[in-house]
């Protein structure tokens, strides 16, 4: 979390003072495993944002680590219902299942290479963001990009989708 030449000051300093006791706060709440992740994230967050005064930095802390994990965990329940309605709309009985899995496999093939098609820029903001749920904010920071620009590579994997989109619906 801390580059080893540097020393955190402010509120990065609460956080690694208190970083045994947010990681035992997030896993009593379920974080598990993802609490390593959801400090990073917790850190990165702190980091990026101007210092200003807070009156209870650990009660700050707490709240951020809390409401992170939340984002979490509803990014992760949105991506399992959209796979789950993608495939019971798929699966509507009438393919049998080998010919099915055979076009599901042809049609991602198609998708990547479309994407692909797009620049290798547009398929990971694309795969990050719809696929890994990452926020567009955090995505601009780590490419070094404006949001604008994750936007715009956005609309272009969407166009491109939505081309495809209404080739697989004519056949």
């Amino acid at each position: 979390m801390v580059e080893p030449d540097s020393k955190p000051d402010g509120l990065a300093r609460v956080l690694v003072d208190e970083r045994a006791r947010l990681l035992r706060f997030l896993a009593a709440r379920g974080a598990g495993d993802e609490a390593e992740d959801v400090l990073q994230d917790l850190w990165q967050r702190i980091a990026s944002t101007p210092q200003q005064p807070i009156a209870d930095p650990i009660s700050y802390l707490f709240r951020a680590a809390e409401n992170l994990m939340r984002d979490r965990r509803r990014s992760t329940a949105s991506r399992e219902r959209r796979q789950q309605d993608w495939y019971d709309l798929h699966n509507d009985g009438e393919t049998p299942p080998g010919e099915a899995a055979l076009v599901a496999r042809e049609r991602l093939a198609e998708a990547e290479a479309v994407l692909a098609a797009q620049g290798p820029r547009v398929s990971q903001v694309f795969r990050r963001f719809r696929l890994d749920g990452e926020g567009q904010a955090a995505i601009a920071r780590e490419l070094g990009v404006s949001l604008s620009s994750i936007e715009k590579d956005l609309q272009k994997a969407y166009r491109a989708l939505a081309r495809l989109k209404a080739k697989f619906d004519a056949e």
